[in-house]
């Protein structure tokens, strides 16, 4: 167990190491930076003051081990549109996003948990083709118009929820159930296969010559083991969701940290789109890492392969 920790631990590092270069390098694709930061009637002189004073005057490798150092302190410099440190303003919006991040994803497995079981226990009947519609249009589905469409069935026409803003947990349902859309459709589909494939096995058609009842067998046998491949998946879901969390933040105004990214992004500020990529990439990698452990955990064989 422990190598199956440290591999996992070192391939996490390796990600995130590999997602600060990616970041660097987008910064300096199009050349020099100065003139992506700065207006363009800025002045020679205030260029070049400029130009020293972040540091692109040096060669990109010092420049680069620079980022590094600083980004493990979690210092990626100064907002240029907010003025304040550019890590504390996209800090202060995780527990929002995480917020509806675990709101969807919870709701995601309310729903295709029990989808996903009755198309497999009901193959090829209505309820299995229902499972199908549903989970195409969920990955067909662009999540930007399925939140506008939301906004103005239950905000605008029904006003049964909010279309905007936070606070209470009306405001969560509409951004939760665009983001759930995906990962309802991805989960049901697996675990739906998954079972029928389990359910097959040898050990599975014994029970049942032994009179096991069918509701026992789904649950105490089939199901632990129709679920391990869904536990990996789950854990990818958080990442489609965190990036998902982007648009449908601006969608519905959501004051997450998706949406200060799209302003960032809007107004060049270089500093936050860094910090946001840098630890949206080490959210997702933890997770993904705990995620691993937990499988490990359930089935001991994949720490030996």
């Amino acid at each position: 167990m422990f190598r199956y920790t440290a591999v996992r631990l070192i391939q996490a590092l390796v990600v995130i190491w590999g997602v600060s270069l990616f970041v660097f390098v987008l910064t300096h694709l199009s050349g020099d930076p100065t003139s992506l930061l700065l207006p363009p009637n800025a002045s020679q002189e205030e260029r070049a003051r400029f130009r020293q004073q972040m540091g692109f005057d040096r060669p990109l490798p010092v420049q680069y081990l620079d980022f590094l150092g600083r980004a493990v302190r979690g210092d990626f410099g100064n907002s240029l549109r907010h003025g304040g440190p550019a890590f504390g303003l996209v800090l202060d919006r995780v527990p929002a996003t995480l917020t509806l991040g675990a709101f969807a994803l919870v709701l995601s497995l309310i729903v295709a948990v029990p989808l996903g079981i009755l198309a497999a226990l009901r193959r090829n009947t209505v309820w299995d083709g229902l499972s199908l519609v549903l989970s195409l249009f969920g990955q067909a589905v662009p999540v930007f118009w399925l939140g506008i469409m939301l906004i103005i069935v239950f905000a605008a026409n029904l006003r049964w929820l909010p279309a905007s803003g936070s606070g209470t947990l009306g405001h969560l349902v509409l951004p939760g159930l665009t983001l759930a859309a995906y990962s309802v459709a991805v989960v049901t589909r697996l675990l739906r296969s998954s079972l029928i494939e389990v359910l097959s096995a040898d050990y599975i058609r014994t029970g049942r010559a032994k009179g096991v009842s069918e509701r026992l067998i789904v649950v105490r046998h089939a199901l632990k083991n129709a679920a391990l491949p869904v536990i990996t998946v789950v854990g990818l879901q958080v990442g489609v969701l965190l990036g998902g969390a982007v648009i449908t933040e601006e969608v519905f105004a959501y004051p997450g940290m998706g949406r200060l990214a799209v302003q960032a992004i809007s107004t060049r500020d270089f500093p936050v789109i860094q910090a946001f990529v840098v630890l949206v990439a080490a959210l997702i990698v933890s997770i993904n890492f705990l995620v691993d452990l937990l499988y490990g955990w359930v089935d001991p064989r994949v720490q030996f392969k």
